[in-house]
């Protein structure tokens, strides 16, 4: 019986069959590994998400009323705010280089109205945002800085808010003889439904760090949020992003 079994052993195509066996082993054991990895991504990046909010509104741009007493173009406005964080269970020092935002998409129900995306105002004056040609971006991009400053499009090195503008501009048309108009209700008389609005928007958010490490993950938000049409403005504040996996594109 030894015998048999030494003769098995010295066989070429024992020693074939045990090579095939280990690659196997070894091959099984790698597809685990990516297996995991595509399913959770990076577990311990030096910064991570901490919230996403996103806050819809209505806005009317004033246009020529002619013989009305008021006539706008009605943009409706998603704004994101999203909030970058240290992971404190991170034990190496890192810091921020920038945050990129493209690859930036939107698929709707229903053609109406003019998608567009815009940065933080440029000018001086007017509020966190303006829906003005100079203001339009196919990408943003935050770079790292000592602290966070929205309008010059830094961030803080450690962790901070980047925002950005999705808009359906020109969505409707409105005009009026009221003697007062309240921008939160034009949604409604204007007759848009919130089915016209659902859309989905995806886009891919990249943290590069000083030490050239890239973490990219691609982000999938539906708007806008519900009750914009009836109430003129809703907010939502998303804090489970469980589901956003970051995978590292750059060592």
């Amino acid at each position: 019986m030894k015998e048999k079994i030494k003769y098995l052993i010295n066989k070429k195509s024992f020693h074939i069959c045990m090579v095939i066996v280990i690659v196997a082993v070894i091959l099984f054991g790698l597809g685990l590994i990516i297996l995991k990895y595509n399913v959770e991504g990076e577990t311990n990046m030096p910064f991570k998400l901490g919230k996403v909010r996103i806050v819809s509104s209505s806005e009317g741009v004033d246009k020529d009323p002619g013989e009305n007493k008021w006539s706008f173009d009605i943009n409706q406005n998603n704004d994101f705010y999203i909030y970058i964080e240290r992971n404190n269970k991170y034990n190496k020092q890192e810091a921020i280089k920038s945050i990129v935002i493209d690859n930036i998409n939107v698929q709707k129900n229903q053609e109406k109205g003019v998608i567009n995306f815009y940065r933080p105002n440029i000018a001086e004056q007017g509020g966190i945002f303006s829906n003005t040609e100079e203001n339009l971006i196919q990408s943003i991009e935050y770079t790292g800085a000592m602290e966070t400053d929205q309008k010059s499009l830094k961030i803080s090195n450690q962790g901070g808010l980047i925002i950005f503008r999705y808009a359906n501009d020109k969505i409707a048309e409105y005009t009026s003889n009221d003697e007062e108009i309240n921008h939160m209700d034009l949604l409604k008389k204007s007759g848009v439904l919130e089915d016209e609005l659902k859309a989905t928007i995806t886009f891919d958010l990249t943290i590069k760090t000083e030490s050239g490490k890239e973490y990219k993950s691609n982000l999938s938000f539906d708007m806008p949020v519900e009750g914009v049409v009836e109430n003129g403005t809703a907010a939502k504040e998303i804090t489970d992003l469980s589901n956003i996996i970051f995978k590292r594109t750059k060592n």
